[in-house]
């Protein structure tokens, strides 16, 4: 009986998040890359920028600028999947020290959350870090992180942390919905 009932919310709740009016519904919209082979959800109000060298595509919030979301595009080398890359606390702190916060950048990142989750046959790593701008601002980063066809995405999610509890729900739902095929 309950593994039914819990098939069935499973269900509704995949449906939901395929559909994009529901989607739309719920606070979301959807940004699909197809040309990249990516998508993800995003929180309507937010507007895309462009970023010279920089990222494949950026969100932010309209009123709350740096509130963002940002999917960066990398090769992989010998063509190695994520698992042989590394595990997900291995991978969050080559990722913190390569890109959050690189030497000589006058910021800090604390990996607080690692761990894997698979979906629609893809791994995915979900790294969560505490992050200090060199203003000594302190940001919450949530990351996702996958292979697909000899390429790594990083899909990060960065929140001042005076926020983060108010749209920790939000983002961490930001987060789970990015995909790539």
């Amino acid at each position: 009986m309950w593994k039914k009932i819990v098939f069935i919310l499973l269900l509704v709740l995949s449906i939901s998040f395929s559909n994009p009016a529901v989607a739309a519904a719920a606070g979301f919209k959807s940004f699909v890359d197809s040309y990249d082979g990516y998508e993800f959800l995003y929180p309507n109000g937010w507007l895309q920028v462009k970023v010279a060298n920089g990222p494949d595509v950026v969100f932010h919030d309209l009123i709350e600028i740096s509130e963002n979301v940002s999917v960066v595009i990398s090769p992989v080398p010998d063509g190695k999947t994520l698992t042989e890359l590394g595990t997900p606390t291995e991978i969050g702190y080559k990722l913190g020290k390569s890109a959050l916060a690189p030497a000589d950048s006058g910021r800090s990142a604390e990996l607080v959350n690692a761990f894997e989750r698979e979906s629609n046959g893809k791994e995915y790593y979900i790294l969560e870090y505490k992050v200090k701008l060199p203003n000594l601002e302190d940001r919450h980063n949530v990351t996702s992180v996958a292979v697909s066809r000899g390429k790594l995405f990083t899909f990060n999610a960065s929140i001042p942390e005076r926020r983060w509890q108010r749209v920790q729900g939000l983002m961490e739902n930001v987060v789970n919905s990015f995909s790539v095929y």
